[in-house]
């Protein structure tokens, strides 16, 4: 349904079940999740106007008025149901260090500011030092890196992580893929049609590398094309055309940051585990190992993921593999899928890795 962002000429009726999937991210689980929750009574205002721009009309609510009343006024700000990663490097880049006391219009909570700081410990970007008065936390160099890019956090140490991989540019063509909505569409009525298109992407260990292909694809269609043949053929190959044209804009301001930065953008094609491992710095809470009683993936935090059913990974199966996001709706999924090797983690989070020396037991006589 069309409930903000334009008017559909000739409506007359709106049916307006009440419910909408609201993202939220939960601090708990570390995951974005995609509930069905009651609607806000300026969203349910929002639907009945759907049906008023341009004529009068009749607006029926599959709920009563008593639940009406008792939803709340406005759908809770966006700050307050999202991961505050980005907002905290950027305010401690800028000099702002106390987030807590900072006076927000709506003030997130104390446990997702914390949540958001050990994220960007995670990716590197914190470090803590003794001072007179206590622990202090400040940017380290790859913070003050990461703030200079235009991207998710994450998406930004996958790019730091690229150079010493020499895998810059491929890294640079998934990030900016990974910031947009999916350019691949599947229209209801040809799902078949739309899934035989962009099947000549896939590669068969990795959903990542499926946008590479395509963008090769595409580089090669711009050259041989006009633009108006260009764009029918986007059409004909089930690709949403403004969407590609924001990954194209996106990459281009990606790539300037990078040149500004200094940092080398690779010639030669970067092989699989280049791209993989650079990526995989980024997501080291997104690994999962494949639990073959469950027929799951156990994650970070003992959760348990599935593969999404789109993915080219979801009959394989791999040992290991590392997600783009996982995201709860009936269950836990990973979403945006690739094969990985054990031996790829431990380097890359050497500085979240604890080695405990066993200690004996004398009475037991066991190791513990």
């Amino acid at each position: 349904m069309a409930e903000t962002s334009l008017t559909v000429p000739g409506i007359k009726y709106v049916i307006d079940p009440g419910t909408a999937r609201i993202s939220r991210y939960s601090y708990r689980t570390k995951v974005q999740r995609l509930p069905i929750e009651p609607i806000s009574q300026a969203s349910a205002n929002q639907r009945k106007g759907r049906c008023g721009r341009v004529s009068e009309g009749i607006c029926i609510r599959l709920y009563s008025e008593e639940d009406f009343n008792s939803r709340p006024e406005f759908t809770d700000p966006e700050i307050l149901r999202t991961n505050l990663a980005s907002v905290i490097l950027q305010m401690t880049a800028l000099g702002l260090d106390d987030i807590e006391a900072f006076p927000f219009v709506d003030a997130p909570d104390r446990r997702n500011i914390q949540d958001g700081v050990k994220l960007l410990e995670e990716l590197g970007a914190f470090e803590t030092i003794k001072t007179k008065s206590g622990e202090k936390r400040r940017l380290t160099q790859t913070g003050r890196q990461l703030a200079q890019l235009p991207v998710d956090p994450r998406l930004a140490k996958m790019l730091l992580s690229a150079v010493n991989f020499s895998s810059v540019y491929e890294v640079m063509v998934i990030v900016s893929a990974l910031s947009i909505q999916d350019p691949r569409e599947r229209p209801t009525e040809k799902q078949q049609s739309a899934d035989e298109k962009h099947r000549r992407f896939a590669d068969k260990k990795s959903d990542f590398l499926a946008f590479l292909n395509l963008w090769n694809y595409l580089q090669e269609q711009q050259k041989a094309l006009t633009k108006n043949q260009f764009r029918r053929q986007c059409q004909k190959d089930f690709l949403n055309y403004l969407r590609i044209r924001e990954w194209q804009d996106i990459y281009h301001q990606i790539r300037l940051a990078v040149r500004e930065m200094g940092l080398p953008i690779n010639s030669e094609k970067a092989e699989y585990q280049q791209i993989h491992t650079a990526l995989l710095s980024g997501l080291l809470s997104h690994i999962g190992l494949k639990d073959m009683e469950k027929q799951q993936y156990l994650g970070a935090r003992n959760t348990h993921f599935s593969i999404f059913p789109n993915s080219v990974l979801f009959k394989k199966q791999p040992k290991w593999v590392m997600t783009a996001e996982l995201v709860e709706t009936s269950k836990l999924w990973g979403r945006m899928v690739a094969e990985i090797e054990s031996e790829w983690i431990e380097p890359l989070a050497d500085h979240l890795v604890k080695n405990l020396m066993p200690s004996h037991d004398g009475r037991s006589h066991a190791a513990r």
